[in-house]
């Protein structure tokens, strides 16, 4: 990519810096790098987010930014549903859940249009940050009817994390397919925290619906992707 803007310039010398970083090295505090680079605190701010998102570095509150180096990447095509312990085994990944919290809720306005039940319905929410590389990679969370999963079911060993591979495993109800809405967003300062990066980072957003055979919606979900951990793909076939 050409760097034709101060921006990009800036993101270049940015990208050598942490190349020539060795993985666990700190680099310079904000301040020296911002004079070091002509630039202010708020420019360089913005500019390593990129990296960060990318997860080629990680700010940590009080230490400072150190450089990660290569990170395992988590692939995918769109076309499968698939729980992010499954992608992670596939390249022999250790990923686990942290920070679980399983609610009941009663079915707003727009939980029960989703859901297609009555309003004040019992919901369980299950809300979760998937760790992978020693770092959280994923926020999920998702909702479901009570009729398909309470939360006592979650105190099972065999939920580790995924809801998807705890119904699989359960087999009940038969699940058919999912309907995901695919977009780019800021995270918002819940998520970002939940995340360890700055609020307004890009983040990969997921919003799916997962359908019985019987067409019933049963797992409402909100899935936040860092970018640089995961790379998810599309095969279409040419269309005449």
């Amino acid at each position: 990519m050409l760097a034709n803007t101060p921006f990009q310039r800036l993101q270049v010398k940015l990208g050598k810096l942490i190349a020539a970083t060795p993985a666990g090295e700190r680099l310079p505090s904000e301040p020296k790098l911002a004079k070091q680079l002509g630039v202010s605190r708020a420019t360089l701010r913005e500019a390593m987010r990129t990296f960060e998102t990318q997860g080629l570095i990680r700010r940590r509150q009080g230490a400072g930014t150190f450089v990660v180096g290569q990170v395992p990447v988590l692939e995918s095509g769109l076309e499968v549903l698939e729980s992010i312990e499954t992608l992670a085994e596939r390249i022999d990944l250790d990923v686990s859940a942290s920070d679980l919290d399983v609610t009941q809720i009663l079915a707003d306005e727009k939980q029960a249009g989703i859901l297609d039940v009555p309003l004040g319905t019992p919901l369980t929410r299950v809300r979760r940050v998937m760790q992978a590389d020693d770092r959280p990679v994923a926020y999920l969370i998702d909702t479901l009817p009570q009729g398909i999963l309470h939360p006592d079911d979650l105190e099972s060993p065999q939920f580790t994390g995924s809801v998807l591979d705890f119904l699989l495993a359960r087999g009940d109800p038969a699940l058919n397919v999912a309907r995901t809405a695919v977009s780019a967003l800021g995270a918002r300062s819940d998520v970002a925290k939940a995340l360890e990066i700055q609020r307004g980072d890009v983040l990969l957003h997921f919003v799916s619906q997962l359908y019985a055979e019987s067409g019933r919606v049963v797992d409402h979900s909100s899935s936040y992707f860092l970018p640089g951990y995961f790379h998810f793909h599309v095969v279409r076939r040419v269309g005449y």
